[in-house]
Formats: structure tokens, C-alpha cells, sequence
């Protein structure tokens, strides 16, 4: 079919194909609907002198209370160097408070502080508000449709550490 679709009757979850077009048009989509996700925080972040590695690392320091510097640089995929100067910034700040590991010492376990948490409130709800009003325009079907478009697009490691966040909350 024209539209990418499967003829009738085979189910609207069997695509056949998808025309060159049709996946650029995706690829636009994802571009200028990312750049909406992030324009919010990105804002907030401005202001304080932050950028997105900032946001990140927030975002997953509260998503796992205490997760070593090691775990946050599997989940954000940059370098030691780069994540150190995030955190640096954010510790200084008080943002981000580091502890010594219990078991091992050359460890770092990480924990938002009280003006971190209230960061990571003002930067997510900010996010939440813009995927809620999109998914209530979309329709559950298309919510399920595009988490499933989204893990299908993940690498293995990274659809496993997914799924680990999604069964742990963190």
C-alpha cells in the first residue's frame, strides 16, 4: 500500500515496508518532537549555567538514589572525563552529594540533595506536562505503539538497562 501499510485484513502491526519518505519523515518527527522535550528544560537549565549532561545526570541520580559513578557512565554512555566535570559542577553547587562506598572505597555513590530533588521536580514536570498532553492527544494505542517504536530502536545493553529501570525503579 502507499501508506506503508499492510493490505486489510493482514493487521495494522504488520508493516510490509516503509518507503525511503516515510522514514525520513519519521527522522524529522523524532528531530523537531526531541528538540520540544528538551526546549522546557533547557530553559531552566540556562539559567543556571547547566546543559543537557547536567539534566541527565540528574534525572538518573534520582531515578536510582546512590548508583556508583561507574553505573551513571554504562547508563549515559560519555567518558570518565566528561561526567566527572558534570558532576564536579553539580556537587560544588550542592546539588549532588558524593559518598564513599561501604564495601569498597574506591567506589562513589551518588544522591540528590534536597535542592537536587527540587531540580530534578522543576525539570521532569516540565517534560511530564508536554508527554501528557501528547499522549492524551495520541491515544493509549498510540502511546503503546510508540514505546514500542522507541525500545525497538535501542541497542540490546541499552534496551536491557531499560528494562532493569523499569522493573527497579532504578
Amino acid at each position: 500500500m502507499a501508506d506503508g501499510r499492510a493490505p486489510a485484513g493482514t493487521g495494522g502491526e504488520n508493516l510490509l515496508f516503509l518507503t525511503d519518505e516515510q522514514l525520513r519523515q519519521g527522522s524529522e518527527a523524532m528531530f523537531f518532537a526531541y528538540r520540544g522535550f528538551t526546549a522546557d528544560p533547557d530553559r531552566i537549565l540556562m539559567d543556571l549555567a547547566y546543559g543537557r549532561a547536567h539534566h541527565r545526570a540528574i534525572h538518573f541520580i534520582n531515578r536510582a538514589p546512590g548508583t556508583t559513578v561507574n553505573n551513571l557512565l554504562n547508563i549515559l554512555g560519555v567518558t570518565k572525563q566528561s561526567l566527572n566535570r558534570v558532576l564536579r559542577s553539580l556537587i560544588a553547587d550542592g546539588l549532588v552529594e558524593s559518598r564513599i562506598g561501604r564495601n569498597d572505597k574506591r567506589e562513589r555513590h551518588l544522591f540528590l540533595t534536597e535542592d537536587g530533588r527540587a531540580l530534578e521536580r522543576q525539570l521532569s514536570d516540565a517534560q511530564r506536562a508536554r508527554l501528557r498532553t501528547a499522549y492524551r492527544e495520541a491515544g493509549p494505542e498510540a502511546v503503546a505503539g510508540f514505546r514500542k517504536v522507541l525500545e525497538a530502536m535501542m541497542d540490546p545493553e541499552m534496551r536491557a538497562s531499560y528494562a532493569r529501570l523499569r522493573e527497579t525503579g532504578g
